[in-house]
C-alpha cells in the first residue's frame, strides 16, 4: 500500500484546521492510501517583522480614541482573568488533542520549519500540503516547508491549499514564485489563491472545494457527539471567531425572541461549558441547532453540510474588518447559491429559517468528482472509489 504524508498546520484550538485534516485523512484513505499527518514543530519565536510592528503602530495610532480605549480595556480585561483563561484555554486544548488521538494518525518524525530529517522524502511516495491556511505568509512567512521543498518535485501536490490573503506581501513574492513554480500539482480552494499561483508563475490552478465537504453528512454525524452542555430545547447557535458588533448582537437576539430560541455561544470564553466543546461536538452543535449565526468560513460550511439554516456575517476583527476572511465566505456563498444567506441579505424574520437546500446535492456531487478526478491524476490512482 502506498504511502501519503500530509502537512498541515498543527494546533489545537481550531474547528476547522481539525476537521479538514480529518477530511483529507478519510479521503486519502478512501483512494487506498495509507495516510500520516506530519507533525511540524515551529520555532519558538513569537516576534513580528519590523514591517509588521510598524504596520501594527501606524494602525493603532490612526484608530479612533474610541476604538484604541476598547482594544486597551479588552487587553486589560484579559489579562486580569489570565488564571482562569489559561485553565479554560488547557482544558479545551486537550478536548482538542484528545479528539486528534481518537480520530486523527499524527506523527512527529523531527520535521521543522525549514528543517526536514535527512531520510523523510523517501518514508512517502506523495506529500499533500493542505488544506487549510497552509500558505498564508502572516503564518509561515518564509517557510518552505508546507511547499514540501524537502520533497522531489514528483511528490509534492498541494490539495486545496490557501493562502488566507488575497496578496503576497512583496518580500515574500520571490520566494512563493519560486515554491509554486516547483510543486508538481497544484490545487487551491479559493478562485484568489487561484490568481496569486496564475500572477506569479503562470500556472492555473484547480479550485477545490474544502476538503470537509468531500465526506457526506452521515459520515460527520457518525464522528459528532452530543455534548452535556447542549441545551434540551430549540437554539440558536453563534460561532464567531471575530468581533461581535454592537448591531450583530442586536440581530441576532431580535431572532432568537422572534422564535424563541435560546442563544448558544460556542467557542466563546464567556460561556466556559461551551467554550471547551471538541471538535465532535461542534459537529452536532450546529446539526442540532435551528439556526446558525457565524462570520467563520467552516461555520457555513459545516451548516450547508448539516443543511442547517444560517445567516453568515463578515468578520470584524480588533482592528476593523477582515475581508481577505469574508472573500472565501463569499466564494462558497456564490459555489453553492446561497447569497441570500448574507446577513446584509436577510430582512425578513419570517423566513430566516426557511431554507431549501435541495440544489445543494448536486451542487456536491460535481465539486466531489472534481475533486476526485484531481487526486487521481496528482497521485498516479488507476482504480478508485471514493468511500463515505
Amino acid at each position: 500500500m502506498k504511502k501519503v504524508a500530509v502537512i498541515t498546520l498543527n494546533g489545537y484550538f481550531n474547528y476547522g484546521n481539525r476537521l479538514q485534516n480529518y477530511a483529507v485523512q478519510e479521503v486519502l484513505k478512501s483512494l487506498g492510501f495509507s495516510v500520516e499527518t506530519v507533525l511540524i514543530k515551529h520555532s519558538a519565536q513569537n516576534c513580528f517583522t519590523m514591517a509588521e510592528l510598524f504596520h501594527r503602530f501606524r494602525r493603532l495610532i490612526t484608530m479612533p480614541p474610541i476604538k484604541t480605549f476598547w482594544i486597551a480595556n479588552t487587553k486589560l480585561k484579559y489579562y486580569a482573568n489570565r488564571n482562569r483563561m489559561d485553565a479554560l484555554d488547557a482544558e479545551r486544548t486537550q478536548a482538542f488533542k484528545q479528539f486528534s488521538l481518537e480520530n486523527l494518525m499524527e506523527i512527529d518524525l523531527g520535521l521543522k520549519e525549514n528543517s526536514s530529517p535527512p531520510d523523510l522524502a523517501n518514508m512517502y511516495d506523495y506529500f499533500i500540503s493542505g488544506s487549510d491556511q497552509v500558505w498564508n505568509p502572516n503564518y509561515v512567512r518564509d517557510s518552505s516547508t508546507y511547499f514540501l521543498t524537502f520533497a522531489p518535485r514528483e511528490k509534492r501536490v498541494a490539495y486545496a491549499a490557501s493562502f488566507g490573503v488575497s496578496k503576497i506581501p512583496n518580500e515574500y513574492r520571490g520566494l512563493y514564485k519560486k515554491w509554486l513554480s516547483e510543486m508538481h500539482r497544484i490545487s487551491v480552494r479559493e478562485e484568489a489563491g487561484a490568481k496569486i499561483v496564475k500572477e506569479l508563475t503562470g500556472r492555473d490552478a484547480v479550485v477545490l472545494v474544502d476538503p470537509t465537504m468531500m465526506l457526506s453528512k452521515e459520515k460527520w454525524i457518525s464522528l459528532g457527539k452530543s455534548a452535556d452542555a447542549k441545551p434540551a430545547e430549540k437554539y440558536l447557535l453563534t460561532y464567531f471567531l471575530g468581533q461581535k458588533t454592537k448591531a450583530t448582537k442586536l440581530k441576532i437576539k431580535e431572532i432568537a425572541n422572534a422564535y424563541g430560541l435560546t442563544i448558544v455561544n460556542l467557542a466563546d470564553n464567556k460561556d466556559p461549558k461551551r467554550y471547551i466543546a471538541d471538535p465532535a461536538e461542534f459537529i452536532d452543535y450546529i446539526n442540532s441547532a435551528s439556526l446558525v449565526c457565524t462570520d467563520s468560513f467552516h461555520g457555513v460550511v459545516f451548516s450547508i453540510l448539516m443543511e442547517t439554516p444560517f445567516i453568515a456575517f463578515k468578520r470584524y476583527e480588533l482592528g476593523g474588518t477582515a475581508p481577505s476572511i469574508y472573500s472565501r465566505i463569499d466564494t462558497l456563498l456564490r459555489t453553492f447559491r446561497f447569497e441570500d444567506r448574507k446577513a446584509e441579505n436577510v430582512a425578513n424574520l419570517g423566513k430566516v429559517l426557511d431554507v431549501d437546500f435541495s440544489h445543494v446535492v448536486p451542487i456536491l456531487a460535481s465539486e466531489r468528482k472534481k475533486a476526485i478526478d484531481y487526486l487521481k491524476e496528482a497521485l498516479n490512482v488507476q482504480d478508485f472509489g471514493v468511500k463515505d
